[in-house]
């Protein structure tokens, strides 16, 4: 999850907050690729998640980065949170998972190698002091009481507020990873048809990356736990946003919708102020009861858009955030897939073709049928599978069409790195389905097993 945001004054107009979304537009040469992964961590030898402080520990892990890698610490209340460097963040999700918030960059050549630099910088850091990284979408067996607590504000006060507007908050927070990519925009027009065809075909891409089929060490009945957990956090923040496809959509119209969503708090002199359930509609008044008679600024707004989670979100840019978290070739898959479906003209409005004539109904539909049976499901006699085919091969025309070069030019454009979804789309198989048969085959039903095989 994001960290706090910083820079602009007070707000005095409704207009400055669609100017500030509105201000991400770039032109197409200045696009650009920004990567973020979660992964868990563990001690190699009890298979238990990471404490925050400790030998083996998660402050370790930051600790060594900065110290061996020349990161610049985070801190907050005087616990190290994070790290920058380069335009990139290392931070820490609620229950520890440690996430990499890539720089922007030009090509997936370059977010691909920043992927691997990272996790070599980890397992260096990992292996010296016994700990592990695993990506996978859901914790494959502790339990919520088993997850540590990190010294984060944002994370306590969101903790006590999930329960009361759904039953699976803190499950999300402290037992799920994911991977997306954020992209830009050039016009209103554009950030329209891009976030579109994000949430319509963001079912297809949960399918293609299920990676969590484990829940408490048993098989739980989806493929994408992660995503079934996502459906039941809290309706006023998540889902496919119908609103988004209706005639009129814009900035303006993601404004109110943003408006509309319960405020979690302000940030104020290094500390959260509790603001749960309270609208920055009142804050624009300088009516919200947690900071009575002041009005919110810019950074305010930029943390507000920060805690709204549908599968598709804007900010100054798009987040694509439908995947669950997983191996190293689908860290890099998965900036392939949406670079190739929305930076290319012809790219986009052919997966934009492929969607718009969908309902509300059968968009939500997909979604459901992903989180359960991934590539096998079928939603009124569309085949997940077939329509998956469809959307890569669209992704694959518009990596060609791009022809961004790699390895000093001996690599012709970005296609190959969609070559895990291709292999998924002609076997059927994805991760979750590989992970399912080695735990009721080799694995003889102990889950365990997926740390030693499936570690990076």
């Amino acid at each position: 999850m994001s960290i706090p945001q910083s820079g602009g004054g007070p707000i005095t107009s409704r207009d400055q907050l669609a100017a500030y979304i509105e201000s991400g537009c770039k032109p197409r040469e200045d696009w650009r690729i920004g990567t973020e992964h979660e992964k868990f961590g563990y001690c190699k030898d009890t298979l238990r998640p990471l404490p925050y402080e400790g030998a083996r520990s998660v402050k370790a892990v930051l600790e060594g980065l900065r110290d061996a890698y020349g990161w610049d610490p985070i801190l907050e209340a005087g616990h190290i949170i994070g790290l920058q460097k380069d335009g990139a963040n290392v931070s820490l999700e609620p229950g520890g998972q440690l996430e990499l918030s890539g720089a922007p960059l030009r090509t997936i050549h370059e977010t691909c190698d920043e992927v691997n630099e990272h996790l070599r910088e980890v397992k260096s850091v990992a292996d010296r002091i016994g700990v592990g990284f695993i990506g996978l979408g859901a914790a494959p067996h502790w339990r919520h009481e088993d997850m540590p607590v990190m010294p984060k504000g944002r994370y306590r006060l969101m903790t006590d507020y999930m329960d009361r507007v759904g039953s699976m908050g803190k499950t999300m927070m402290y037992r799920t990873c994911t991977v997306q990519v954020n992209l830009d925009f050039s016009s209103e027009a554009d950030m329209v048809q891009k976030l579109r065809v994000a949430l319509a075909l963001q079912p297809v891409a949960t399918a293609l990356f299920a990676n969590s089929p484990f829940l408490e060490g048993k098989l739980n009945g989806h493929k994408s736990w992660r995503s079934r957990v996502w459906r039941d956090l809290d309706p006023a923040r998540t889902g496919l946003l119908p609103f988004v496809f209706e005639d009129g959509f814009g900035f303006e119209r993601w404004v109110d919708y943003a408006l509309d969503v319960p405020m979690y708090f302000v940030y104020r002199d290094g500390r959260y102020i509790d603001a749960l359930g309270q609208s920055f509609r009142d804050f624009l008044k300088g009516e919200l009861p947690a900071l009575p008679g002041e009005v919110p600024t810019l950074s305010d707004w930029a943390d507000h858009l920060t805690t709204i989670f549908p599968e598709a979100r804007v900010k100054k840019f798009i987040e694509m955030r439908g995947a669950d978290g997983g191996p190293w070739r689908r860290l890099c898959a998965l900036p392939a897939l949406w670079v190739g479906l929305i930076y290319d003209q012809s790219a986009l409005d052919a997966a934009w073709d492929l969607a718009k004539g969908w309902t509300p109904e059968f968009r939500q539909e997909l979604r459901v049928a992903a989180s359960v049976d991934a590539l096998a499901a079928t939603v009124n006699g569309v085949s997940m599978r077939d329509l998956a085919r469809e959307v890569v091969a669209i992704a694959e025309a518009g990596l060609k069409a791009r022809a961004m070069p790699g390895a000093g030019g001996l690599v012709p454009d970005e296609t190959h790195f969609l070559n895990a979804l291709k292999e998924s789309v002609e076997t059927g198989q994805t991760p979750a389905d590989e992970l399912i048969a080695r735990f009721v085959g080799d694995w003889n039903g102990d889950v365990t097993r997926v740390f030693a095989e499936y570690s990076y």
